[in-house]
């Protein structure tokens, strides 16, 4: 399994913010990616710093979906007043979630 990990810096997020307010539309534009398993959006909402996590089955189709997910980072940084800071790709070593 392999990761991308996208930096994003905005303003910070009051407590009565929508964190997901537009999830929805941005898992529908991935979702049907190629070896996409799945997505976390982490918030810092005192800093207005943000995460997004992206799992992908392979290397190759991580790689794949470079320029989907460059256009669908950019258009929500500019919709969420953000700007992207930095884009890391990772090979996952383990994962472990409850049921």
């Amino acid at each position: 399994m392999f990761a991308r990990l996208s930096t994003y810096q905005g303003s910070p997020v009051p407590a009565e913010g929508d964190l997901g307010a537009h999830s929805e539309q941005i898992v529908r534009q991935v979702a049907d990616a190629p070896g996409f398993l799945g997505v976390y959006y982490l918030v810092d909402r005192a800093t207005g710093e943000a995460k997004s996590l992206t799992l992908w089955e392979d290397e190759q189709s991580m790689r794949d979906s470079e320029e989907l997910a460059h256009r669908i980072r950019e258009e929500t940084a500019r919709r969420e007043g953000q700007q992207v800071l930095g884009v890391e790709h990772f090979e996952v070593g383990f994962s472990h979630l409850r049921p």
